[in-house]
């Protein structure tokens, strides 16, 4: 026989019997098995400002959130907003839908929200990928595998730095009847992927018969933001595209995500996803945001400028070397190992994310991009180490 596929977790459950008075009672144990993956699974190692013993108020690189940012419309949509407060929120998002679908170019069946690109991930996992072989790229995104796990797939795992030079072998390797997690662009590399590449992978997939998440969440924000393939979205049956309002528009408090694919996966996640899974105020906000396109050019341009003064200021510095990027964010190897480094800017004020937990060797860490004043900071302290 097989191992057991559950784990046995011991507690106290309260009785009370008829003839006791409400003073005298009598705790019993009970067993309860719980699913191997639930007692094997390890939360993800996130970047924030809640991060690694960090305290409030330090400059935070470790999030890959717009410096700009969310736009001013966000903030006019604020006044009033005591109103809804009290107020259920819509538990299908309907206006919000519509008005993704809209910015998107798809029809409403075709677009699902939650509360986070995270959440959407993992409802994805749970509606399809039970006892699935999924494959995920790495060093990519955690909250894949963890998913994944969780749900019940089999889970293995693409090494690949440079996944652009790898994706022939990556289409002979997805799973017949599985699935195929990409981010484009890849966090932590920053490095994108063409459509026409992502498409090539998507349809290899389809010949398989698997299924394809592609992760766009950074992609408005990256240098070409054309190569996305979420118009395509509704016409690749096996293809889900997930986004983020989060990063593009500056929400990472409200917690919005998207995702966009053809009908009969929408309405799976649709029945799925947990009742009022985004808030009132988080769907008014967040159609606000999505008024103002111009404030995302202008986020886009702004880091595109702030790329290249961290590049060459960090590029000056002896035991630290940058990565090419197309994204928001970079990646940087040091001599030392990135959690001391972590650590030495965590005194100066500052919080950079370490990638060790990414499953990379130990000396590489990852800063997004934020304003002039930030980055001459970042520069500044990591020349002092």
């Amino acid at each position: 026989m097989g191992p057991d596929p559950f784990h046995e977790l011991i507690f106290l459950f309260e009785s009370r019997l008829p003839y006791q008075n409400t003073l005298n009672r009598r705790y019993v144990i009970q067993p309860v098995k719980l699913h191997r993956e639930i007692t094997s699974h390890e939360p993800t190692v996130h970047g924030g400002p809640y991060s690694a013993g960090a305290l409030p108020g330090l400059v935070d690189f470790s999030s890959n959130v717009s410096p700009a940012g969310p736009p001013p419309s966000v903030g006019r949509s604020l006044k009033g907003m005591m109103n809804r407060v009290s107020v259920y929120p819509d538990p299908a998002s309907s206006s919000l839908r519509a008005r993704l679908a809209r910015y998107a170019g798809l029809r409403i069946r075709q677009i699902t929200v939650g509360g986070g690109a995270t959440a959407i991930i993992h409802d994805f996992c749970r509606a399809f990928l039970r006892g699935r072989k999924t494959l995920v790229v790495s060093p990519t995104f955690g909250e894949y595998e963890a998913a994944a796990r969780l749900a019940g797939a089999r889970v293995s795992r693409f090494e690949a730095m440079e996944v652009g030079a790898e994706t022939e072998k990556l289409a002979g390797a997805i799973p017949r009847g599985g699935c195929l997690f990409l981010c484009n662009p890849n966090n932590p590399t920053g490095e994108l992927l063409s459509k026409e590449q992502v498409g090539r992978l998507v349809r290899a997939a389809a010949r398989r018969s698997a299924l394809v998440m592609v992760d766009e969440c950074f992609i408005e924000l990256s240098r070409k933001p054309r190569e996305s393939i979420l118009d395509m979205a509704g016409r690749l049956s096996n293809m889900l595209v997930l986004r983020s309002l989060t990063k593009s528009f500056g929400l990472a408090g409200l917690r919005v995500g998207y995702a966009a694919g053809p009908q009969g996966i929408i309405d799976v996640l649709e029945k799925v996803r947990i009742p009022w899974s985004v808030s009132g105020p988080a769907q008014d906000m967040a159609e606000a945001a999505l008024s103002c396109t111009s404030h995302l050019v202008s986020a886009r341009k702004m880091i595109f400028k702030e790329a290249g003064f961290l590049r060459r200021g960090i590029s000056g510095i002896d035991g630290f070397e940058c990565l090419d990027t197309s994204a928001n964010f970079m990646l940087v190897r040091t001599r030392l190992r990135g959690s001391a480094v972590r650590d030495r800017l965590i005194k100066r004020g500052i919080l950079v994310r370490d990638c060790s937990s990414f499953g990379m060797d130990g000396h590489y860490i990852r800063i997004a991009v934020r304003t002039r004043r930030e980055n001459k900071m970042l520069v500044e302290a990591l020349g002092s180490i």
